[in-house]
């Protein structure tokens, strides 16, 4: 039986509806795994994939950028994932960025997240690898979580003897805790101890007062602190100095002197030097003595000479008076 123009007509509507709708499928499904639009490829290893798969979303900062295209297995611990990655975003991922394995939601797919870098790099170039963040796996949770369980219990059971020891009085603590004259002494140590530290804090204070009134200047501190009593002191420092180059210099002329005296030069020399000339001065010396001896004699004989006895009795007179 032939069919109708009519149902020829509506079969064709229905073959274009339907082209339509599987290109519009087509278009959307490859632009949302980017089939369409230019990619450049790069990859991070990773020990555990954590279920992902092909085609899976690749997000940096929370923006879909791409898909994973390749799982690949290097060794029983290396495994190398490759992405497919948008080029206009390419510029702003940083050879310092990371990439993490983690879910989309709850119990959504797996996705690879990257996540930027701290520092300052240079942007990625194609076929790099960047670095990974490894998830923990449940088994790592639970295995150290166990091992957790099984210190608690180690010290769980430490602590009830401890304590048990502490109730029965047996140790530094529980004879603290049991024993009422320890418990005594300690507050009496503790006690001493207090007054001890107030007596240590006036003695601070105290201390602490002398050393402002040492910046005053009624002492003798404030007085070296004052600059116009350092520059007094300074000059008097001073003066002491040239006085005491002035000294040298007179011990050297002294010194000098001697050393002429002892060499043959000066007076001092010729009179130390010459026996003659000291037996001539010591002549001298004795008829000098002599002379006077006798000058005194005549002036005492005159004194009791009856002509001059009234002129000396004057004179004895006028003494008193004036001692008077």
């Amino acid at each position: 039986m032939e069919k109708t123009n009519a149902e020829k007509f509506k079969l064709g509507i229905f073959v274009i509806i339907g082209l339509v709708l599987f290109v519009t499928a087509v278009y959307f499904i490859g632009n949302k795994k980017n089939m369409f639009g230019k990619t450049t490829t790069i990859s991070a290893l990773f020990n555990n994939v954590n279920g992902l798969q092909l085609g899976n979303n690749v997000r940096y900062a929370g923006i879909n950028i791409g898909t994973v295209t390749t799982i690949e297995m290097l060794n029983d611990t290396v495994i190398k994932v490759e992405m497919s990655i948008e080029n206009k975003i390419l510029p702003h991922i940083k050879k310092d960025a990371i990439a993490a394995i983690s879910s989309d939601g709850l119990v959504g797919n797996m996705i690879i997240n990257i996540i930027p870098g701290r520092g300052i790099s240079a942007p990625i170039q194609p076929n790099d690898i960047i670095q990974s963040f490894n998830k923990v796996r449940t088994e790592d949770m639970l295995k150290t979580l166990s091992i957790t369980n099984e210190n608690a219990a180690i010290l769980t059971s430490d602590l009830i003897k401890i304590t048990k020891e502490i109730s029965d009085g047996k140790g530094t603590v529980g004879l603290l805790l049991n024993d009422a004259e320890v418990a005594q002494d300690l507050k009496e140590t503790i006690h001493y101890l207090k007054m001890t530290s107030q007596g240590t804090t006036t003695s601070i204070k105290n201390l602490n007062k002398i050393i402002t009134s040492l910046n005053q200047k009624d002492n003798l501190i404030g007085v070296v602190n004052d600059t116009a009593v350092a520059s007094k002191i300074k000059n008097i420092v001073i003066n002491l100095e040239k006085s005491s180059k002035k000294i040298d210099l007179v011990v050297d002329n002294l010194n000098t002197t001697i050393d002429n005296a002892k060499n043959g030069k000066g007076v001092i020399n010729y009179l130390s030097n010459d026996p003659k000339l000291v037996q001539k001065i010591d002549s001298t010396m004795i008829n000098i003595n002599e002379a006077s001896i006798r000058l005194n004699q005549n002036l005492e004989a005159l004194k009791h000479n009856f002509f001059f006895r009234g002129y000396f009795k004057k004179q004895a007179k006028q003494k008193q008076k004036v001692t008077r």
